[in-house]
């Protein structure tokens, strides 16, 4: 599947995953420490399944997470971008990158474009990103994105006695903050 929205920033190309996209993405998906707080490592064949969710999501609903590739190496770096299945606690932005492209703004970066891209073309009022309380740079991408912490939240089985917290941020929160420069 090519076809559908890409965003672009200054480094980044946002777009539908696609079949290349897979090694990347289950080379992630084996990483335990990459994947610690979302669900925990898995082998390739179920990666695999996994990676089929965000096509899947993008055919039905309209819209899923972007994979984000690097525009000068075209490496992909990780996914990011708007999420809601059954039962989740609200309209979330999430997002999961591969270590060796931690620390370097990408994240931030993707964050920016995918959010505002839920608020102006899905119409969304809110965004939140649900979070480990022990994951500390998560939280560190929210706030430098303009979330807050809201508290406590619940995630739909088979994630339901995983804590969480809420992070968030309003449609008008996010565009006052973007005219005042932060």
């Amino acid at each position: 599947m090519s076809q559908g929205p890409s965003l672009e920033t200054e480094r980044l190309l946002l777009r539908i995953p696609q079949a290349q996209d897979f090694d990347g993405y289950a080379a992630l998906n084996e990483d335990a420490e990459a994947m610690r707080f979302i669900g925990g490592a898995v082998p390739r064949a179920a990666a695999w399944r996994k990676f089929l969710l965000m096509p899947g999501a993008w055919a039905i609903q309209g819209f899923a997470m972007f994979s984000v590739i690097e525009k000068t190496s075209g490496s992909w770096l990780g996914q990011l971008g708007p999420w809601q299945p059954e039962g989740w606690p609200g309209t979330e932005v999430g997002w999961a990158f591969r270590r060796s492209a931690w620390g370097k703004g990408y994240a931030t970066e993707a964050g920016i474009a995918a959010i505002g891209w839920a608020f102006d073309h899905l119409g969304w009022t809110d965004v939140i990103h649900s979070i480990s309380p022990q994951n500390h740079a998560s939280q560190a991408l929210a706030s430098r994105l303009g979330s807050l912490n809201r508290g406590p939240g619940k995630l739909p089985e088979p994630f339901a006695n995983e804590p969480i917290d809420i992070w968030g941020q309003s449609r008008a929160q996010w565009f006052a903050r973007r005219a005042s420069g932060g």
